[in-house]
Formats: structure tokens, C-alpha cells, sequence
């Protein structure tokens, strides 16, 4: 009986553990934690592939992606300083409300957040 007992405890354990394990690997990949960013060169190599492209037309869409990334990057360069400006006069309106101890706070939180990568959470 007792042999039974703790035979029920391990396997509802295990059962638990591998239910968590399954749950957090699907949060954080259709929660877009674990995708990984698109790839030019794998989506090339895709549409080569799905769509039986020539080797002219795998050379022309190369190009087409990496002309189209350039753009990307300088229209990204152009409007990345009003979205800095945005943030930062946001994170001053923020100050402005708390008390002086909860600045430092609230500083070290924007600091982390940056430092991630992290946009912070919904204003």
C-alpha cells in the first residue's frame, strides 16, 4: 500500500513537471519569446523552393530583399529619433507624478527594460 502511495506522488509529480515544461514552451513560442527573426536568406531559399524559382529569379528576389532591407534601415534610422524623443518625454511626464522616492525606481526599471531590449510596459 505504501509502495502504491508513493508511486502516486512520483508519477504526479513527473506529470506536473512535464504538463509545466510542455505549457511554458508553448507561451514563450506563440508568445513570440523564442521565434527567431526573419532570415532573408531562408525566406529565399523557401520561395526558391516553393514556387520552383530559376536561378535568374532566386538572383533578382537576393537582390529585391536585400534592396528593400537598405530601405528598411534608413526609413528605421529616420524615425527612430521621434520615437526616442516620444519615449523620453513620456518617461518624464512619468516622473513628474511620482514622489521623489519612487523616481529612483522608476529610473532603475527604464534602465532594465532598456538593457533588455524591452520596450516597457503599456502607458
Amino acid at each position: 500500500m505504501k509502495q502504491r502511495v508513493y508511486l502516486y506522488f512520483v508519477l504526479t509529480f513527473v506529470l506536473g513537471a512535464v504538463i509545466g515544461a510542455v505549457g511554458f514552451y508553448l507561451y514563450a513560442w506563440y508568445g513570440g519569446h523564442w521565434r527567431r527573426q526573419a532570415n532573408r536568406g531562408q525566406f529565399v531559399q523557401d520561395l526558391t523552393r516553393q514556387l520552383k524559382l530559376s536561378e535568374q529569379q532566386t538572383s533578382q528576389l537576393t537582390q529585391i530583399m536585400n534592396d528593400s532591407r537598405k530601405k528598411y534601415d534608413e526609413l528605421h534610422n529616420q524615425v527612430r529619433p521621434q520615437f526616442e524623443a516620444l519615449r523620453d518625454q513620456t518617461d518624464d511626464q512619468i516622473r513628474q507624478i511620482l514622489t521623489p522616492d519612487q523616481v529612483p525606481k522608476f529610473d532603475e526599471l527604464v534602465r532594465q527594460w532598456r538593457a533588455r531590449g524591452l520596450p516597457p510596459p503599456p502607458r
